[in-house]
């Protein structure tokens, strides 16, 4: 049995079960008795806690991806340290990670489904980045797929901590290897679009079923990431659309100025997309395949046998390019030509040569000026020239100017940057040059600068998503979040069943937003009938099975009910209680034998002398001054569903009454107070059914 499984950290986290490992850390199941949550904690393995320097880099890395909170990032909840143990308490998530997923599909996924997961994915990126925090290990492996279809995206910081632990280059590495980016294979430094080249990645994973580059050690996949072109995705699966191919193809730059410049940007061309699958963009799959040619570093490391210092090896001891084999196969021919011709050619007309290119560089050169001074200064003044009116552009959406090029012909229109404003997203807010302008052919292009909406935050739908979460985020943004708890059946305790703001809302901080969260099933209630005066043994299971409460017995000496009889209940008879609530039932032992029984009161009155005439007839016996409590039997009515109204009068006096299962076993003893011999009257729903003389003595 795993060792840590029952252990109790810092006093408030119970491990319940395993249920995954990793290469720095153990993952477990685990209650959080101070919040009655469940939650994810992930224990540093013990090589690893045996390093105090990557101890706190573990902490540092973990507290800072701590203050992330975005509905599309696995939220951490807690960095701590207990009885040397290092962990992160994370939140636990009820689903798949996407690597899982995609080998259940067996194939690729479908376009549709792609665009979802990754629109999400660069969603949780954009939120790290802008607080600085690089993924650096961006794979499906760790990004999650909840059942609501929703992505998480796990493991922040985590990788930088890997790669300074992993000081030897095994095949566990080579799961990431799949994934990096060009610039981290080569050792050079890294920025927000290394995460963007490893989403670039998993998009295209996701389209064709299969990965960019394959091999069988990690050296080999990332010498392919350097010096290699992917067989373009529509190759492989003919139904991606080709905008979105090249929206891949630009993620996967190896280039990285060619590469997008922040999870942001990709997010604009995948939303564009979706609005319109047929779109066209301006760049193309050539203008993004050719990157530079930059030399491998090798980062500092411990052991030779690094990945970058492996990298490093196995790139010097291998062609780099098809050139570089281009250029060796070259230079071989050139060696034999020259051994097949030593001798045949004089020094002297080895000289003649340089000279001649020489003189035909000149005159290429010359005639390249003569081209551009006719076609710059002669051509267009001995040439009328067209001139064209620019057209209003400010007003209108980029996205229906760019749809209908037709209409604005001859120009070309091109953005050239967005402005946050509070005009809608997409409408052009300025254009250069001015509509109504005349312009000449050759200046036939119109720059345009395009709204990006304001900065609000704009409101989702929010329904069955954990509501601690979603308050974070609006906290983050200045918004006041309102809890107002609910039963409901059909989401889970602490999700959001409903907000009182629509999706699509624009919000400004200070606004408050109300949700209400649902507090589960509602709890089922019972009305408590009467139990005093049944059998021990009958009160019990009328209490147990009938009302679904749990009854606690007492035994105590009475001397009104017979030993095993009820005297006392806890719960008031035809009170509503919450089902599986605690009912105590007192239970008679008898008179108690230590306690003499009080004396029987005179029955006739002393004789007394009087000199007056008696004004009343003598007394023949004397009541007893107070009322006396009797138990007397009552046999239900049978045949009969539902409730039973009883009512039960002593000489005439209405005595008891009380709501009764019909289904509860017959009779019942209920108490009754009374003086002397008295007439006892039973009612079943207002109609008599029982009279009998009961003796209060």
């Amino acid at each position: 049995m795993d060792q840590y499984i029952g252990k109790l950290l810092d006093n408030r986290y119970e491990i319940l079960e395993r249920i995954g490992s990793g290469g720095m850390a153990v993952v477990y199941k685990a209650l959080c008795h101070r919040l009655n949550r469940m939650v994810a904690i992930k224990i540093l393995k013990a090589d690893l806690a045996q390093d105090a320097e990557f101890r706190r880099r573990f902490h540092d890395e973990s507290q800072a991806v701590a203050m992330l909170s975005h509905p599309n990032i696995v939220a951490v909840y807690d960095v701590s340290k207990s009885d040397s143990l290092d962990y992160i308490v994370m939140e636990l998530i009820d689903g798949i990670t996407l690597k899982q997923y995609m080998q259940k599909k067996g194939g690729p996924l479908s376009w549709k489904e792609s665009l979802h997961f990754i629109t999400q994915i660069m969603k949780g990126l954009s939120h790290a980045h802008s607080r600085g925090i690089i993924h650096r290990d961006i794979k499906p492996h760790n990004i999650m797929v909840l059942r609501d279809g929703s992505v998480k995206v796990a493991d922040f910081g985590i990788a930088r901590l890997v790669s300074a632990a992993q000081s030897t280059l095994t095949q566990e590495a080579l799961g990431s290897v799949h994934y990096i980016s060009p610039e981290q294979a080569r050792g050079s430094h890294i920025d927000c679009r290394s995460d963007i080249y490893s989403a670039g990645v998993v998009l295209y994973e996701m389209l064709t079923g299969r990965l960019p580059y394959e091999g069988d050690s990690p050296v080999s996949v990332a010498i392919q990431h350097i010096n290699s072109i992917p067989l373009s995705p529509r190759e492989i699966n003919p139904d991606i659309p080709p905008a979105l191919e090249l929206i891949t193809t630009k993620a996967m730059a190896s280039d990285v100025s060619k590469r997008y410049a922040s999870a942001d940007a990709m997010l604009a061309d995948l939303e564009e997309f979706r609005k319109n699958p047929n779109i066209s963009f301006e760049y193309t799959r050539d203008d993004l395949l050719s990157g530079s040619d930059e030399p491998t570093r090798v980062l500092e490391g411990s052991g030779s046998h690094n990945l970058k210092d492996a990298l490093a090896a196995q790139e010097r001891s291998e062609p780099r390019t098809q050139g570089t084999r281009r250029r060796r196969d070259e230079e071989e021919e050139d060696v034999r030509h020259r051994k097949r011709g030593r001798g045949a050619a004089s020094s002297d007309r080895g000289s003649v040569v340089p000279a001649l290119l020489a003189v035909a560089a000149i005159l290429v050169f010359l005639a390249g000026i003569v081209y551009f001074l006719y076609n710059a200064i002669i051509l267009p003044m001995i040439t009328p020239a067209d001139s064209y009116t620019v057209p209003t552009l400010t007003g209108k959406q980029i996205e229906e100017v760019q749809s209908d090029p037709e209409a604005y012909a001859p120009f070309t229109i091109t953005v050239s940057r967005e402005e946050v404003s509070d005009l809608p997203a997409g409408e052009i807010i300025d254009q250069e040059p001015d509509a109504g302008t005349s312009v000449r052919s050759g200046q036939l292009e119109i720059t345009v600068t395009v709204s990006a909406g304001s900065n609000n935050f704009v409101m989702e739908d929010y329904y069955n998503r954990r509501y601690r979460e979603v308050e974070l985020l609006l906290r983050s943004e200045g918004i006041e979040a309102v809890r107002e708890d609910v039963y409901d059946e059909s989401v889970t305790e602490d999700y959001i069943v409903s907000q009182d703001v629509s999706a699509g809302t624009e919000l400004l901080p200070g606004d408050k937003v109300t949700f209400k969260v649902s507090m589960g099933p509602e709890p089922k209630t019972s009305v408590v009938t009467l139990l005093v005066g049944f059998p021990r043994e009958q009160a019990e299971s009328i209490a147990r099975d009938t009302l679904k409460l749990k009854p606690e017995i007492t035994e105590v000496y009475d001397s009104t009910q017979p030993a095993g009889y009820v005297v006392y209940q806890s719960i008031p008879v035809d009170t509503e209680v919450e089902q599986g609530s605690t009912i105590t039932l007192q239970v008679s032992l008898g008179p108690d034998p230590n306690v003499e029984p009080s004396q029987e009161p005179e029955t006739t009155p002393p004789v007394t002398e009087s000199p007056e005439p008696e004004t009343t007839p003598p007394a023949t016996s004397q009541e007893p001054t107070a009322e006396v409590a009797k138990s007397v039997r009552v046999d239900l009515p049978t045949g009969r569903t539902g409730t039973i109204q009883v009512r039960i009068t002593v000489g005439g006096v209405t005595k008891y009454t009380s709501t009764i299962d019909a289904t509860i076993p017959s009779p019942i003893y209920p108490t009754l107070t009374g003086k002397g011999s008295q007439l006892v009257e039973v009612y079943f729903d207002d109609s008599l059914a029982q009279s009998f003389v009961v003796e209060f003595s």
